[in-house]
């Protein structure tokens, strides 16, 4: 949206950009243009003294040259420039030794030590000094100096004019607004010349970033602004009045002249504002008309789709048509989904009731056999005849104990091992020990969930092996035999079953030998090889392990059975051949 709206007024802004540039160039042009005529008007009484010293040390350089051979000529004629001037303190000839004998003083004097003596010697040009303390003032002093030449152009020395700042001092104008500005004077090299604030305090309404020796560098007007060194922001306008020799600097406080402010502004900031007011309302209105519907009916189908069932009725009456429309259609979905996943609910819930019952049907029924041939065997009369009896009637037992637990445990396509071969190891257990036979039993079944086809078998396996330890099983006299029986993970695909049990001393009984009739060891191979294992016996002196390690069934081969089974079932071929 944003991208839209701004090649939208692209036109428009690059003609406001345009305008605005012209029109803050202007601006700055007539600001910078103010404030040098301020700084000149400003700085003017200083400045026509200062130049005027300097004039008066270019003409004096060519007037003293011919005097210099006659001393006292020489600083009668400067005694008299002296005295018909107000401002000047000392003036006189320097010669290159430093020594000044002809000059506007009662005596000679050496000035060998002082080093703006020293720097007017060596510069070979007009230079303006200053000076915090004058050898012979004692104050404040502004040294405008000029070389003296022969015919030669060899320098004979240098003709020294010494003014007094106090001298240089005048009443502030006051610029518009009220406010004093803060005037000085610097010379080529930066050196502060004179200041209104004094030039003790000088150094801090300069200005923090910039020199005043890159300043003096300037050939024409300029005008910033700047932080002081005192942390102040202010105005500057610095104007040359003698390139490379005197610069005139006047500051004012920021924003106190007309105009400023608008230099501040980029020339790029209303095209900004007019898009962002433009962004807003369009935001707005999006907003309101179009957004926070979508917004709520994305909440709505996010929370259908993660699987909550209580839809809210979306307050969209001032939605667009076609929110509307979509809203209107996402409601008879979730009415269409809730009313055939509940079909289905139900349908689930009575095959599972029917599975159920037919388990517990066949259960009963396989009691009802097991009953029967117990009433068979009591009326056997060979211990032979007793003992196949009883074989057979512990593995349909076992059967019937298995439909109990596909009764009774939970989940129609997957069945969960532990539920079902805990209560078959129970059942088995309680049926082979009395009153004159315990036996101490550890299971450990992993959470392991198996298609009905792969657990039946399996359970199956574990009651013929837990029927055959019954028989053999046994213990070093004065122990209690024990039975561990295992089923656990072996990686990500595989599982284990392990049944061992401890060995006795003492030799099977006659009634067992004639129950071993290797039926048993061929069920267990065919259990084994139906969920795709191989029954493995290890053997020591003390414990019988019986280990099956097979591959688990993924339950979607179950589910798509089931829906195989189901699919052709509508046709009269197909119920025909189930027939």
């Amino acid at each position: 949206m944003a991208f839209l709206l701004a090649m939208a007024l692209l036109p428009l802004g690059v003609i406001s950009v345009v305008q605005s540039h012209a029109v803050l160039r202007e601006a700055e042009a007539r600001s910078e243009a103010a404030l040098t005529g301020e700084t000149m008007r400003a700085s003017d009484h200083a400045v026509r003294l200062i130049q005027r010293g300097q004039g008066a040390a270019a003409a004096l350089a060519e007037v003293v040259r011919p005097l210099l051979a006659d001393t006292a000529a020489c600083s009668a004629a400067l005694r008299e420039v002296a005295a018909g001037s107000q401002i000047y303190s000392v003036v006189g000839f320097l010669e290159n030794d430093l020594r000044m004998n002809c000059s506007s003083l009662d005596e000679p004097i050496d000035l060998s030590d002082t080093a703006t003596a020293q720097a007017a010697i060596k510069a070979g040009k007009p230079l303006l000094q200053v000076s915090r303390k004058g050898r012979v003032s004692g104050t404040s002093v502004v040294l405008a100096s000029h070389p003296v030449l022969d015919d030669d152009g060899r320098q004979l020395g240098v003709l020294a004019i010494s003014l007094l700042h106090s001298a240089l001092a005048s009443p502030q104008a006051e610029i518009s607004g009220g406010r004093l500005p803060v005037l000085m004077t610097f010379n080529g090299n930066g050196d502060v010349l004179t200041s209104s604030v004094g030039l003790a305090n000088a150094e801090t309404m300069l200005p923090r970033d910039r020199a005043l020796k890159a300043l003096a560098g300037h050939d024409r007007s300029l005008a910033f602004t700047a932080v002081t060194q005192s942390g102040t922001m202010r105005v500057f306008s610095v104007v040359p009045i003698i390139p490379e020799t005197l610069y005139t600097l006047g500051s004012w406080p920021a924003g106190s002249e007309t105009g400023l402010w608008i230099r501040a502004l980029p020339s790029f900031a209303l095209p900004s504002l007019m898009w962002l007011a433009c962004l807003i309302v369009t935001w707005f209105a999006a907003e309101h008309l179009m957004t926070r519907h979508i917004r709520s009916l994305r909440r709505a189908i996010t929370s259908f789709a993660k699987g909550s069932r209580a839809v809210d009725t979306l307050d969209i009456s001032t939605a667009p048509r076609e929110i509307r429309e979509l809203a209107e259609a996402f409601a008879r979905m979730t009415d269409t989904i809730l009313h055939d996943e509940a079909e289905l609910e139900d349908m689930v819930h009575q095959k599972e009731v029917l599975l159920r019952e037919v388990h517990h049907r066949v259960k009963n029924n396989l009691q009802l056999i097991a009953s029967i041939m117990n009433m068979q065997m009591r009326q056997a009369r060979t211990p032979e005849a007793k003992g196949l009896m009883k074989g057979l009637q512990d593995r349909v037992m076992s059967l019937a104990t298995i439909h109990r637990g596909l009764y009774q445990t939970t989940g129609l396509t997957d069945i969960r091992a532990d539920e079902l071969l805990s209560d078959i190891v129970r059942q088995v257990v309680n049926l082979a020990t009395g009153p004159g036979r315990r036996i101490s039993v550890h299971t450990d079944f992993g959470d392991i969930r198996l298609t009905p086809d792969q657990a039946v078998p399996l359970a199956l396996l574990m009651t013929e092996a837990l029927t055959n330890v019954m028989k053999y099983a046994g213990a070093p006299q004065g122990m209690v035999p024990r039975l561990d029986v295992s089923l656990t993970r072996d990686g990500a695909t595989m599982a284990v079953l392990e049944v061992s049990n401890t060995v006795g001393t003492q030799p099977p009984s006659a009634e067992t030998l004639a129950m071993g009739t290797g039926l048993g060891a061929q069920l267990l191979a065919g259990f084994a090889q139906q969920i795709g294992g191989e029954v493995r016996i290890e053997e020591t002196e003390t414990l019988h392990i019986l280990r099956v390690r097979f591959e688990i069934r993924p339950l979607a081969d179950a589910e798509a059975r089931n829906e195989a089974a189901q699919a052709p079932a509508d046709t009269p071929e197909a119920a025909a051949a189930s027939a």
